[in-house]
């Protein structure tokens, strides 16, 4: 068996792959203006910073889309950490690029 050598759109031919089969989060996305979700979700989770530094927190529309993912596919923090590493589908949903930082567990 002859390994293939890599392109450089190889990335973008894979996911027209995966969304020529319509996947659900994709149909979700498309009709779903998760913009909508922002301000509520900003104004009722501000925190005061207690001083300066430490790590900025992740964008809390991400974080809300992480919790319909756990709810959708039934899956525990950890169980949630990997799968988004590992599915382009869960990237994504997400907005998220390879090697991007995601929430851990």
């Amino acid at each position: 068996m002859s390994k293939k050598s890599r392109g450089l759109f190889d990335y973008e031919y894979q996911l027209d792959l995966i969304n020529a089969h319509q996947p659900p989060l994709a149909k979700l996305n498309s009709v779903i203006d998760w913009e909508m979700f922002r301000k509520p979700l900003e104004e009722a989770l501000y925190k005061e910073a207690k001083a300066p530094g430490g790590r900025p927190p992740f964008d809390r529309l991400m974080m809300f889309k992480i919790l319909i993912l756990q709810r959708y596919y039934n899956l525990s923090d950890e169980q949630t950490e990997f799968q988004i590493k590992d599915r382009f589908s869960f990237m994504q949903f997400l907005g998220l690029q390879i090697g991007d930082t995601v929430p851990d567990h």
